[in-house]
């Protein structure tokens, strides 16, 4: 399932990889509205996960464990990454430039959006990453050839329970080494979710990179 909101112009677009994309459309319509955009939100298909004891629920690839990452399922987050490449495909075929798009998620969402963005054969405006990590990170720096220097804003709650504040404190600092562009934002005691700051700042992320 895809939502997508529409602005009043469509000259910029945001593809924002969540586990429920409707979910995050009240977000798209208040806090980070801009009226040149056209926010893309897709939702993870129900999946088996490992971690549900097996059960299907949302997810953009199977999840083994929340304390370590050392085992990941490869294919399904190659699955997902290509799905979000396609989209990104189908924007610049109808007529946006590549440099006007940007990639986003939350959680699961982010892992696959950073991973997306990062791989993405076509230069982006940026990536966004809320609440998550760089997965497979034994692909890079060899995996990132076209955005290298695209700017990145990662988000992080001090005291996320599920996807560990270290883990995504990590991801920047690897990322760091091969793009320097990343900024890194910590949330003091934001738990796993967003807020109202996050919001500002990755509006502030999106109008500042935006070309003009």
């Amino acid at each position: 399932t895809q939502y997508t909101f529409n602005s009043a112009r469509t000259g910029s677009s945001g593809i924002n990889a969540e586990y429920g994309g409707h979910g995050w459309s009240d977000a798209m319509y208040g806090e980070l509205s801009i009226d040149t955009y056209k926010y893309i939100l897709p939702t993870a298909p129900a999946i088996p996960v490992t971690l549900n004891m097996g059960m299907k629920m949302p997810a953009w690839y199977d999840i083994f464990t929340l304390s370590e990452f050392d085992r990941e399922d490869g294919p399904g987050i190659k699955k997902s990454v290509s799905y979000i490449h396609q989209l990104i495909d189908t924007e610049i075929s109808n007529g946006t430039p590549s440099e006007s798009i940007f990639v986003g998620g939350f959680s699961q969402g982010g892992a696959i959006a950073l991973y997306a963005g990062l791989t993405c054969q076509k230069k982006l405006g940026g990536i966004i990453a809320m609440s998550c990590y760089l997965p497979l990170r034994n692909d890079f720096p060899a995996s990132c050839t076209i955005n290298k220097d695209t700017p990145i804003l990662m988000c992080h709650g001090s005291s996320d329970p599920v996807v560990q504040f270290r883990f995504g404190q990590m991801s920047s600092i690897l990322i760091n080494g091969f793009n320097p562009t990343i900024k890194f934002k910590t949330y003091p005691g934001l738990a796993h979710g967003a807020c109202a700051e996050e919001f500002r700042d990755i509006k502030q992320f999106l109008t500042q990179n935006t070309p003009k």
